[in-house]
């Protein structure tokens, strides 16, 4: 009760703008996962070693003297780069999915190391005309919005793209080898290919959001991915129990899962915002980050296995 009353909302409520730049940033990294977790059905752990890729190119290139506007392509390039690689592991070698996602995230550790030449390099605002700041949100309130229409706008652009490719052949054969390998192969898609120009879309993302990022915090590090792939899960399980019935049977179905994964990913860090406003020992964020995960993934299979329950008891 006395930690309850010493609580200041107010400042839960100054955090909210914040948690909601963070969740639009991080959820083009969600893109990303729920294109290798739900359309292609491949465990990609990739991500924790793209996305700290994308923010280390984004930050050396801008302190090189490259606009970061421009940087974030290089981001992007450096994580399909990470995401060729998995692919080639995968489908030249042999190895399961999982193991080769693996094996090049602990790779990428070292590259990125090499790449930054240190465990963590910083880019000042004050210094570069950055994209995206945490500054901007504390400044005057035009910077203010000037963030949040940057940062919707960039992904409204990313969805819009996304929607465009998916429904071209090449999109449609995507979809299809996560959906059914086997009778994509009979009907002539090289799986194989489509397996990995997918891992390579996905980690592209990752490495863009990334870039965004390290804009965003000021600096890239090496561990700044560390735990990325439970966010990506997060905001995509959480967008589809929250949204999932607003998805559903619409024209633009696919462009509104997308939207909803991007959600999944603001109110994931809306949740967060909470669990540090009520005090709770920031030691053990990770830990009620897994559990946040675990009660969403669980969700939908209570619900099912005791809403049949309840209708077969009530009939």
């Amino acid at each position: 009760m006395t930690i309850l009353m010493s609580l200041d909302p107010m400042a839960l409520f100054r955090s909210m703008p914040g948690a909601f730049a963070q969740g639009l940033v991080w959820g083009l990294m969600a893109l990303g996962v729920y294109i290798t977790y739900r359309l292609l059905d491949f465990a990609d752990l990739t991500v924790d070693g793209s996305l700290a890729t994308g923010g280390a190119v984004a930050v050396i290139l801008i302190r090189s003297g490259m606009h970061p506007w421009a940087a974030l392509i290089f981001a992007f390039l450096a994580g399909m780069a990470a995401g060729f690689i998995t692919g080639i592991l995968h489908t030249a070698l042999g190895i399961p999915g999982i193991l080769a996602s693996i094996l090049t995230q602990i790779s990428l550790y070292s590259i990125n190391l090499n790449i930054m030449g240190s465990s963590n390099q910083a880019v000042s605002v004050d210094k570069y005309p950055l994209v995206v700041s945490l500054r901007y949100i504390s400044d005057s309130s035009a910077t203010k919005v000037q963030l949040f229409v940057t940062c919707v706008l960039f992904c409204v652009a990313v969805v819009a793209l996304l929607y465009w490719y998916f429904g071209t052949e090449q999109g449609h054969a995507i979809r299809a080898t996560g959906c059914n390998r086997q009778m994509s192969r009979a009907q002539g898609i090289n799986t194989d290919f489509h397996t990995v120009v997918a891992l390579m879309i996905s980690n592209g993302l990752v490495g863009l959001s990334g870039g965004l990022y390290a804009q965003y915090q000021g600096a890239a590090d090496v561990n700044m991915g560390r735990g990325a792939i439970v966010i990506g899960l997060a905001a995509v399980i959480i967008g589809e129990v929250l949204f999932g019935k607003l998805c559903a049977g619409k024209h633009f179905a696919f462009a509104y899962t997308m939207f909803s994964v991007i959600g999944g990913a603001i109110i994931y860090y809306i949740v967060m915002n909470i669990v540090l406003w009520l005090k709770l020992p920031s030691d053990d964020l990770k830990l009620f980050s897994a559990i946040v995960v675990a009660i969403f993934l669980a969700f939908p299979y209570l619900k099912s296995k005791y809403g049949r329950k309840g209708v077969s008891v009530n009939g």
